[in-house]
């Protein structure tokens, strides 16, 4: 009887001591965000994905695009001084720092997707054409092909090109004449060979 309560009075206690390293190594693997140093790099892939799904969607415009990788490209920047500052890493303080502005970048992200503006771009030729430009510029923020401070400059060239097709169709009724589509076809055949050279250059979304 003494040997059966013994055998028995041991599975709880193994119970008990599994749970234990279970809980303890749950606990470790829940770090706090400044003690991850990848937390900087997913943060920032995290809101160029965010970007990527707006421009593919059509909720951001071009020039909120453009605005909101300008912005990107500035943390981008600064963050890389640091790094080269202090021997390749971030200190808590330029984490903190790095993480207010990402939050701050990641509410206009919202709003921007989220207000009245959206791109349309119509069934016809020239309206065709601008999609065409904006998927492959969102599937290169997508891939990483694009660096944010690249993706800047193509939405740039996207949105004069959409503010003149604008200009004109206000001054010819709503229509576009025969010239003036062919101007914007030459524009539109600079902007994807931008777009070719920039995915395909040295540079990424991960350079350093």
């Amino acid at each position: 009887m003494n040997i059966r309560f013994s055998k028995w009075s041991v599975l709880p206690a193994a119970v008990l001591l599994l749970g234990t390293v279970a809980f303890a190594q749950d606990s470790s693997s829940s770090q706090t965000p400044a003690s991850n140093p990848g937390e900087v790099a997913q943060r920032k892939e995290n809101q160029q994905d965010r970007i990527a799904n707006g421009v593919k969607s059509g909720q951001l415009t071009a020039g909120e695009t453009a605005n909101l990788e300008t912005k990107e490209a500035a943390i981008n920047g600064e963050t890389r001084a640091d790094r080269a500052a202090n021997g390749g890493k971030l200190t808590a303080a330029e984490k903190q720092q790095v993480n207010k502005q990402q939050n701050q970048l990641s509410k206009q992200i919202y709003n921007d997707k989220h207000n009245a503006n959206t791109a349309h771009y119509g069934n016809n030729e020239v309206g065709q054409r601008r999609e065409n430009q904006q998927d492959r510029i969102a599937q290169g923020i997508k891939s990483g092909q694009l660096t944010a401070g690249e993706t800047a400059k193509l939405e740039n060239q996207q949105k004069n090109i959409n503010q003149q097709v604008h200009a004109d169709r206000a001054a010819n009724g709503g229509k576009l004449t025969s010239g003036e589509k062919a101007q914007i076809n030459k524009e539109q055949n600079h902007a994807s060979k931008n777009i070719y050279n920039k995915k395909h250059n040295a540079r990424t979304q991960g350079t350093k």
